[in-house]
Order: structure tokens, then sequence, then C-alpha cells
């Protein structure tokens, strides 16, 4: 069905804290609004409030109609146990709840429960509206086609198998309207190529967070920005282009009213000075020359100084009746550097005749070599071997067959490796604090800080942190450590719009080795590599 969602008012925070006030949203069928904003501005808030999974702190949410179906699909896949890729996707396109709210139905309507049948056909609708009557039909081609056997636990899953399970249960879905945060995270081309299509060809409302700027390029008819540092909110019309130039339209008009009100404000204050100061010169000459008896010179430089004073009251009401604006805020600005570690040998990394092998997926024979300065861009489906091809060249999993070797003096920096050291109850700066032991807690504190982590992230668990602050306090501890041989694999999962540009400039500062693993196309072309390797079904080229 036809279906619209209405934000009114809205308000949200973390304790004392404001995220955004007064949001207002409609969305329409046939929307697709890009929520954008630095990480902890609020957007999976947002999302959550919209779907009810929150409660609003003010303001209202509410469908029409009433009984329209809303899909919201978080961003950290989850993994539960015990649940097989079936059930997965029965859950996650939300048949799995009402096929249970379908049989509760049944039982109490089996019982003759009085208002039994209003309720099974209510279960019932519902269930149909959703694609429970034909889902297991349209499941299985779509499950043959991405390699998943439905009937696996998603505990079994490899990372690729998991993004494209979460990729099905998009396309198998059948809601009203959609809130998708972060649906891009772990995608490889052709899923986000099919990501694209199936959002653009919705007839349903959407409300997407996403990091991929090409993505939101495609796709978003309008924007919606939370600016944290201005705590305030703007909807945008047009697309991803239409809002970068836009906003920066609407940051050059409010610098220059300011620049405007500031300079006459001043020139103004500067005039009532220079006034006051004639009328107190006025005042002392006056003084001075008290004791003479000419009546008429006495009067005029009385006068005189009434007049200054007269005029210095008018400047300063013209003062108060200025209408004042506000500075803008500076965005908050992350200037990343990369420290490099002295220098490794010529020969960083080797694979030589490299097999490895995990259940039925076999990587290689490969014969590589890594040498001091390459920069490698390596691309492929999910599920190639990407990931395994970097273990093997780490020297952290075990070859089944071949020689591997990394060379002397190799500082590996990953930020997959160092944001798992920050999913513990520890205080962030303690956490961030034992991985840089001679480091003094005030320059850590200053650190993190200039990655957008201040005092309110900062003695908070670091498990408690969002997916995105998680991935800043990891590519800080890359600036404190300093490496020569950097591991990215898929680095901008997470990270907002702003962090990226930023990681990608770091990026072509330094000088070291550099393994980058992303499918995010504008990173690809942004960030200069001399190599690319293209994994295949276990074969690498290039």
């Amino acid at each position: 069905m036809s279906a619209t969602l209405i934000a009114r008012e809205l308000a949200a925070g973390h304790g004392d804290r404001s995220l955004f006030t007064g949001l207002d949203l409609v969305v329409a069928p046939g929307d697709v609004i890009g929520l954008v904003g630095v990480n902890g501005a609020g957007k999976t808030t947002l999302l959550r409030t919209l779907a009810g999974v929150l409660s609003a702190e003010s303001g209202s949410v509410s469908l029409s109609p009433p009984t329209a179906n809303i899909g919201y699909l978080p961003q950290e896949r989850e993994r539960r146990a015990g649940e097989t890729v079936r059930e997965f996707l029965a859950r996650r396109t939300g048949v799995g709840d009402a096929q249970t709210a379908m049989d509760a139905a049944a039982e109490e309507l089996a019982a003759g429960t009085a208002g039994a049948d209003d309720r099974y056909a209510v279960a019932l609708e519902r269930w149909l509206d959703l694609g429970g009557a034909d889902l297991d039909e349209r499941a299985e081609p779509l499950a043959a086609e991405f390699a998943i056997d439905l009937d696996l636990p998603m505990t079994a899953l490899s990372g690729g198998q998991a993004a494209r399970a979460g990729m099905a249960s998009l396309l198998l879905s059948r809601y009203d309207v959609y809130l998708l945060d972060e649906p891009t995270n772990d995608l490889d081309l052709d899923g986000l190529a099919r990501l694209e299509s199936f959002v653009a060809g919705l007839r349903a409302g959407v409300v997407v967070v996403s990091h991929d700027r090409e993505f939101l390029t495609r796709t978003v008819t309008k924007v919606l920005e939370l600016d944290l540092h201005q705590q305030q909110t703007r909807l945008y019309g047009g697309g991803y282009g239409s809002y970068l130039e836009e906003r920066e339209r609407a940051r050059a008009h409010a610098r220059e009213q300011y620049e405007e009100y500031s300079d006459k404000k001043e020139d103004l204050l500067d005039r009532a000075r220079m006034q006051r100061a004639w009328m107190d010169k006025g005042v002392r000459n006056a003084r001075r020359k008290a004791p003479d008896n000419d009546k008429i010179a006495k009067a005029q430089r009385g006068e005189t100084s009434e007049k200054q004073a007269a005029k210095a009251r008018q400047t300063e009401k013209m003062i108060e009746r200025l209408d004042v604006v506000d500075e803008p805020r500076k965005e908050w600005d992350l200037r990343m550097e990369i420290a490099v570690a002295p220098r490794a040998g010529a020969v960083v990394a080797t694979l030589r005749d490299a097999v490895v092998r995990r259940g039925t997926f076999a990587l290689g024979p490969v014969t590589l070599q890594i040498d001091w300065g390459d920069r490698v861009a390596i691309t492929g489906a999910n599920g190639a071997g990407k990931s395994t091809l970097l273990a093997a060249l780490l020297g952290r999993l075990p070859l089944d067959e071949g020689v591997q070797h990394l060379g002397p003096g190799v500082v590996v920096g990953e930020v997959d490796q160092a944001r798992g050291l920050f999913l513990g109850p520890v205080p962030l700066v303690r956490a961030f604090g034992d991985a840089v032991p001679t480091w003094p807690d005030a320059e850590v504190r200053t650190l993190l800080a200039k990655f957008g982590l201040k005092s309110a992230h900062v003695t908070r668990p670091a498990e408690s942190l969002s997916p995105g602050e998680r991935t800043r306090a990891a590519l800080a501890l890359l600036q404190a450590r300093g490496v020569n041989l950097l591991v990215l694999d898929e680095p901008t999962n997470h990270l907002d719009l702003a962090a990226i540009e930023q990681l990608e400039s770091a990026l072509a500062s330094y000088t070291g080795t550099l393994l980058l693993v992303t499918h995010d196309r504008r990173m690809l072309s942004a960030v200069a590599t001399n190599r690319h390797l293209e994994v295949a079904d276990g074969k690498v080229t290039g």
C-alpha cells in the first residue's frame, strides 16, 4: 500500500546532551531521503525513533494509513546463535513476527476467545502484505543465486556471505516505508548495484543513512542534514550533489551575514566610543576653564558636551536595534595524519605458491611480492578471498601449502584490528592509553579530541560508542603508534562523510606501504595506487 510517515517536533538527546529538537519530516511514497551528519549527530537515534524502537523525548511520529508496515534495518548485522539463514530472512522481512502473531490469533480463534476473529484477520492481512505467503518460493532462487544455503546457521557464514544474506533480506522485503541504516556496509560492487536498483525502483518512501557518496548521488531525492555543531536540522531538496552545492552556498551566505553584522556593530561601537571620548573631553575642558566669567562660552561648552552625550546614546540605541546574527560555528575538521614508522626493507611481504583452505573454499596457489612503498588496491566480490589474502600475507593464517614471509622491521597497522581494542567495558581513554602505555593521559585525551572524541566520549565504556566513533578511535591509534605497512579492509564502513574525506587526504601524504581493500567507488578513484590486485574465486591476478 502507499504510505506516508510524518514526524512533528521531534527531539532526542543523550543525557543532558541534545542531538536535535523541533525536527519535522514527511516521508511520502517515492521519497528517498538521505540522512547525513557527523558520527554522534543522532542519525541512528532518529531512525530508531521513526521506527518506534525508541520513544520520542517530545513530538510525534505517525503513519498514514496507521496499518502501514515500517521496515527498520539496523547497520550492525546480527548473527543470532541458532538462527538459520531462512529464519534470518523471515525476521528481517517482518514475516517471522507476522507469522507468530497470526499463529497466536489462530490459537485464540480455535479456543473461541472473544474478538479472536478480528485479530486473526488483521494478523493475516499483515502477513500477506509483508509477503509471507510466498517468501520461501522467492527466497530459494535468490539464495541459489547468492550461493547461500538457507538451512545453514547464520553464525557459520563468512562476512561476505552474511552481507549477501542481508542483501537478500532487503530484496525480499515488502515494507511500506523503509528505514535503512548503512545498508552499503560490506557490499561488493555487484551488491551495491543491486541495492541502487532496488531503492530506485521502490514506490515506498525511504530514509537512508549511508557513508557511500556514490550511492547517495545515484539514489536520494532529498537530504536531511543533522548539524550537531549548529544544533539545527535542514531538509534540502534535490539529490546529493545539489545538497553539497546548496550547503556550501548557505554556509557562505551565513558567514557573509555574520561578517556584515559584525562589521556594522564594530563601526557603531567605535563611533559610540569616540562620541563618549569627545563628551568627556568637553566636560574636562569646561571644568578647567570654570573660572572664566564668560557665561556664553561656558554655556556653549556645556551644550556641546550634551550634544555628544545625546549622539552617543543614539548610537548605543542603534546597536541595540541591530538584528543579532550569531557567528556560524566552524565545522569540526579532522586533520588526520598517519605516523610512519622507520622504513622496513625493500621487500615488505611475500607469498610463494601459497594455498589456504577453509572448508570448501581454497585461495591460491598465490605467488605475490609487496615491495616498500607499494600502494595496492585489492578488489573482488564478497567471498572471493580478499580478507583471506590479507591474513595470509601478514602471517596470521597458517598456509596449507607454500611459503609466507614478512620483511624485517615491518610495523603493521590495521583499522579492523585496532577497532577491536575498543569493544570492552573499560572507558575509552583507558583502553586507548593501554594501547600506547608511554603516552600521558593528557596527550591521549588531546589526540582523541582531535578525532571528535571529547570529554563526553572518553569516559564512557568503549563498547558503548557507536561503530563510527570506534572507527575514529582506531584511526587515532594509527596516528599515535606509527606504522610502515598500513592495511585497510573496508575502512569507510561506519565513518561519516567528513571523516572519509579526511582519511583520503591522510592517505595522500602517507609514504609507507599501503594495502587497501574497499568497495567505495569514490575512494578507489581518490586514493592514488600503483598496483591493482583482483581476487576472484580464490585466484589473484594483477
